[in-house]
């Protein structure tokens, strides 16, 4: 698998493939593609890891796309402005990511559900009990808000982090949520009463942007009445 990320802001990655190769991808994540790519859906997996799956924030089924030529290339869209960012996974680099990280894998990866070890984590720390997993062996693309920021934690470091802003961590890393201390700091801080705690060993990354930072600030421009036409009069 070859690709080129394209779009600046607004990313695309366009993936060319030889004759024979595959990789999968979200329902609706496709742009375009040549006519030498075919097209299959199905919940890989079988229903009930399909399920697990919608979860976590991916799709139902999955969208194979196979190349039946040397060169045939299909593109595929993020669906908020950022980044798309590669990922090996193998044996020893695992990833766990926010809700509806994955946009498109090669065929030895695995896209599963994993739910937060902790309760309060899960109940909280603002992304849900259930997020995605990345393992088995292959290249993955991934969604990321806004723009990227790369950590190292140590043995034991940890940092604390705004909900959302987590966009992807190594399995390695520990995952938990920790109240805010302090009255004024819970009601006047506007950080919320929980923030996501994270310990290494491991990388971390995280993101600048978040939807739901952003649909707050729109919401003050949505109009909340009825437009009249014609039709009314």
């Amino acid at each position: 698998m070859e690709y080129e990320i394209i779009g600046g802001s607004f990313p695309a990655v366009n993936v060319t493939l030889n004759e024979g190769e595959t990789v999968f991808t979200q329902s609706g994540a496709m742009a375009w593609s040549d006519t030498g790519i075919s097209m299959e859906t199905n919940a890989e997996g079988g229903l009930l890891k399909s399920l697990g799956r919608m979860f976590s924030g991916a799709s139902l089924m999955f969208v194979r796309h196979t190349a039946m030529e040397d060169g045939a290339s299909v593109t595929f869209s993020a669906s908020f402005p950022g980044e798309i960012r590669e990922f090996r996974v193998d044996a020893d680099h695992e990833y766990i990511a926010q809700k509806s990280a994955f946009l498109v894998a090669e065929e030895g990866v695995q896209v599963d559900a994993t739910v937060s070890k902790s309760f309060l984590a899960g109940l909280v720390g603002g992304e849900g009990f259930v997020l995605q997993k990345y393992s088995g062996e292959g290249s993955i693309l991934v969604e990321i808000d806004g723009s990227v920021v790369e950590l190292y934690l140590e043995e034991g470091q940890q940092i604390k982090v705004e909900t959302g802003h987590v966009a992807l961590f190594e399995s390695t890393v520990q995952y938990n949520a920790e109240s805010v201390k302090g009255f004024k700091n819970i009601f006047f801080g506007g950080q919320g009463l929980f923030l996501t705690t994270l310990t290494g060993p491991g990388k971390v990354y995280l993101q600048t942007l978040t939807a739901q930072d952003m649909a707050q600030k729109l919401i003050p421009f949505i109009p909340t009445t009825n437009v009249t036409t014609s039709s009314d009069k």
